[in-house]
């Protein structure tokens, strides 16, 4: 049996779980698709699934970098597409999984991407100034510091993969991959999200210590949704009270922003998730996928 599973959908809906049972019952291994669980140690914030969760099976570019290494859009589409091969060598199921979609379509899809390292010397004629502008031009809200050249070129690259990637069209590499997407309605996903941050707070502000003691000038640290908004609190910017609700403001609006790529990018089965049963939810997959295989 040849395919590839897929898993994704909004932050908090319930995909880890998902994926641990199809493992189970389809002899797979998964491969992380959240960009920020490819980093050692931002476990709370991302809510990376735990050894106990895992129950041995096995799982696939989890906490491969440090906190301030740097990982691209690029570095991601060549490391799973050797996964996804590495997989299926030994006769078992890829399950992908995770909600940066920009992660999973440029894996699956054929997309030919550069290495950001290799285009540094693209905007050489342009000023810093110029090329704030040209970012702007693609995104009016981003704070980004206009007098460091680096940052702002490595922002303009990503930004221009991305829409490389969200505006041409392209083919799947794989003629066997079931996409699955789980969903919930907003009041429900809004309240999971809400709770979720609530509960892992007390943790949370342990770990974001750690980490910005010892990785302060790591990109994903203070880009990480549930970090940024603790270091602002430590910087003395806001109350931590305000930085909690800034943490749910940003998951609630993350999801929406995953609803919106996910939607219009990839070829998703959605699913409404039983919470009540989540049996029924695995059953009604199941059906699904066996379905897919057959046709």
């Amino acid at each position: 049996m040849s395919m590839i599973i897929v898993i994704t959908g909004p932050t908090g809906v319930g995909k880890t779980k998902l994926s641990i049972e199809l493992a189970k019952i389809y002899n797979g291994e998964i491969i992380n698709a959240d960009s920020m669980q490819v980093y050692k140690y931002l476990n709370i914030g991302t809510a990376k699934i735990t050894e106990e969760e895992k129950q041995g099976i096995p799982h696939h570019l989890l906490d491969i970098l440090n906190p301030n290494e740097d990982y691209n859009l690029f570095a991601y589409q060549k490391d799973c597409r050797l996964k996804i091969e590495e997989i299926k060598s030994r006769h078992k199921i890829p399950i992908i999984v995770g909600g940066t979609g920009l992660y999973i379509k440029a894996a699956l899809y054929d997309y030919t991407l550069s290495n950001e390292t290799e285009k540094d010397d693209e905007f050489n004629e342009l000023s810093n100034e110029e090329i704030y502008k040209e970012i702007i031009n693609y995104d009016k809200d981003i704070i980004i510091d206009k007098n460091n050249r680096r940052r702002l070129v490595r922002c303009l690259n990503k930004i221009k993969k991305e829409t490389l990637i969200t505006t041409k069209t392209s083919r799947l590499l794989y003629d066997d991959v079931i996409f699955i997407g789980l969903t919930t309605n907003t009041e429900n996903l809004y309240n999971i999200i809400d709770k979720r941050v609530d509960e892992m707070i007390p943790n949370l502000v342990d770990e974001v210590k750690y980490l910005y003691q010892n990785y302060p000038t790591s990109r994903a640290l203070n880009t990480a949704i549930g970090y940024k908004e603790l270091i602002s609190f430590f910087e003395d910017k806001q109350t931590f009270k305000d930085s909690i609700n800034l943490i749910k403001k940003n998951s609630r609006n993350y999801a929406k922003r995953q609803y919106t790529f996910l939607n219009n990018q990839l070829n998703l089965h959605w699913f409404n998730v039983d919470y009540q049963n989540f049996n029924n939810t695995i059953n009604e997959i199941i059906t699904y996928i066996e379905g897919e295989k057959h046709d």
